[in-house]
């Protein structure tokens, strides 16, 4: 089983890019992506940021030079990264990065229109001014 969902490819290399601040992931099917560590955090599956149903999600403002400090294998069918902010506690299944990474242009555009519309900043000391 890939990830949660038996159809998803597996990762086959999970690479960390401190430098350019990316995690990068190569499956089965040849798919490459390059994950911003800012997009892994903001849409982190934990119920801090998901919340427990529709409506409750929380917008994860000041999140741009955020970085992945360690990456912990959960089973066979996820990691959990720790974030230098000190989140942990979101479980990314090979079927929820295999997503984020197809949609990954789509999910920085409604990031970013969200950010706009709570007049809130990716910077963190200017978390409540837009950029």
């Amino acid at each position: 089983m890939a990830g949660l969902n038996r159809d998803t490819p597996a990762p086959v290399e999970i690479t960390l890019h401190q430098k350019s601040h990316f995690m990068e992931i190569k499956y089965s099917d040849g798919q490459r992506f390059e994950l911003p560590f800012e997009l892994l955090r903001v849409y982190s599956p934990s119920a801090e940021v998901r919340g427990h149903g529709p409506g409750q999600e929380t917008l994860q403002v000041g999140k741009r030079n955020v970085t992945i400090v360690s990456l912990d294998p959960v089973g066979a069918y996820a990691v959990q990264p720790h974030f230098s902010d000190g989140h942990a506690t979101g479980i990314y299944a090979w079927d929820y990065l295999y997503e984020l990474g197809v949609n990954r242009e789509t999910r920085w555009r409604e990031y970013l229109q969200r950010l706009k519309n709570a007049n809130a900043s990716r910077d963190p000391a200017s978390t409540t001014s837009p950029r």
